[in-house]
């Protein structure tokens, strides 16, 4: 915590006011957000049958202003509204996986598997590799084998975890920016055709067409999004096998976890995109890498993965964002500002080949420039078929819904019918100095307690 001695007797002097309990209740109500927003205005329980006003509160009784979390999903800007949020996504991922929040436990009889599709090479990069509990070497090679701008191809060198060559190419010249970038953009149109190319071939695999597919079978799933250390997004999904009607029907004796296992390892190899801008940068075959990693869920601690430790695995990474690559949050919005971006140069050549691209006619639709940031990924980072289980929104309103139930409790108002009413308006955000102060001294008792 950064206590400065103005901010401590701003504190301290915060303190002496009538309304500080309120006012220190406010902060603490948010369990440590970093990035608050501020609304005034008021509201208030009434009778609906009477019109009888039971309880009213405004801004002024919370110091001036009512303090709201900012909700952000990503631990680098808010690790509070980050541990909500991954909160929420593993007990997404866990109903879907064996039941609870409104799906079935039946689901945790169906065949379901773990996936990962991985970004295709761009360049050889510097890596950690193992083999059987084992660090190898980098990239061996011939001592003294060069590329044709003179770089060495190999490296002998064992990585440490937090080597800054990691991720970096072994030779800049060599690497293949623009189809880097143009995969990043294009990489959710890959998983859609992923998911409808996995369809098809679980279609010929049964001898079925696509309409009788459809009757028999339905293909659930919820992903995320991760950056590797190369800047580049990778996917892990979990992918399910329902009945028609979705989880609550089993689907038929055909559709085993081996057949969906081999189903998506032909379809990943299968999906191909053609790049857009071939007379400018020359053609573009965009794909999936080779490494398709496919894992079993198991319906008991036995087997590969557990559900809850897929779980736990996704929601982990729902809430990382481009920072985990070595990028920036903010966007860019003028050339000049690529020369002072604190990024390791494999990032920076990344973003400035989104800058170059995204003013050339052909790649405009894509909106390179606007996401040049995320390194060229504009695509969301958690995502989940309709049926998979429940949503973030209802995760959100049951824990509203909690928490009025709570408040009605607290006021003495029972299971008497009330509606509220009320009026509110944003008026700003983040915190003064002397709040500062204690939602970081709640931040940091959260972590400390693993909250």
């Amino acid at each position: 915590m950064n206590a400065t001695p103005n901010s401590v007797a701003s504190l301290i002097a915060r303190a002496a006011e009538s309304d500080f309990a309120a006012w220190r209740r406010n902060i603490l109500r948010l369990n440590g957000c970093a990035n608050p927003i501020h609304l005034v205005g008021q509201s208030a329980f009434i009778d609906p049958r009477t019109g009888e006003v039971l309880w009213t509160h405004d801004s002024q009784s919370y110091g001036g202003r009512l303090l709201v979390a900012c909700g952000n999903r990503r631990a680098s800007v808010c690790p509070a509204c980050a541990r909500t949020y991954r909160a929420d996504t593993y007990q997404l991922i866990r109903a879907g996986l064996v039941g609870g929040k409104s799906t079935p436990v039946v689901v945790a009889g169906r065949p379901r598997v773990f996936v990962t599709l991985t970004a295709p090479g761009f360049g050889p990069v510097h890596t950690r590799r193992e083999r059987n509990g084992r660090q190898l070497a980098c990239r061996p090679r011939r001592a003294g084998e060069r590329c044709p701008h003179g770089a060495l191809v190999g490296c002998h060198v064992h990585h440490a975890p937090d080597d800054p060559r990691l991720g970096e190419p072994l030779c800049p010249r060599c690497y293949d920016y623009a189809g880097a970038v143009l995969w990043q953009v294009h990489a959710g149109a890959l998983w859609h055709r992923f998911a409808l190319e996995l369809r098809r071939e679980l279609a010929r695999r049964a001898d079925l067409s696509r309409a009788e597919l459809g009757e028999s079978v339905r293909l659930s799933y919820a992903k995320v999004a991760e950056y590797q250390r190369r800047g580049l997004i990778h996917f892990h999904a979990v992918v399910r096998l329902d009945g028609p009607g979705g989880p609550g029907i089993a689907p038929p004796g055909w559709a085993t976890t081996t057949l969906l296992t081999d189903a998506i390892h032909a379809a990943a190899a299968l999906v191909r995109l053609a790049a857009p801008g071939a007379r400018v940068i020359g053609p573009r075959l965009l794909r999936f890498g080779a490494q398709v990693d496919v894992r079993i869920i198991a319906e008991f601690a036995m087997g590969d993965l557990t559900s809850g430790a897929v779980a736990g695995y996704i929601a982990k990474y729902a809430t990382k964002g481009v920072e985990a690559a070595g990028a920036v949050d903010g966007r860019i919005h003028r050339a000049r500002d690529l020369v002072l971006l604190p990024v390791r140069p494999h990032v920076l050549r990344m973003i400035a080949t989104c800058w170059w691209l995204g003013g050339l006619p052909d790649f405009e639709p894509l909106g390179l420039r606007r996401w040049a940031h995320m390194l060229g990924y504009g695509g969301h980072f958690s995502t989940k078929s309709r049926l998979y289980s429940t949503t973030l929104t209802a995760l959100r309103q049951e824990r509203a819904d909690h928490r009025a139930a709570e408040q009605r409790d607290a006021l003495g108002l029972g299971e008497r019918p009330v509606v509220m009413a009320g009026e509110w308006r944003y008026a700003g955000r983040g915190y003064s100095p002397a709040a500062a102060l204690i939602a970081a001294s709640v931040r940091e008792g959260g972590e400390h307690h693993g909250a």
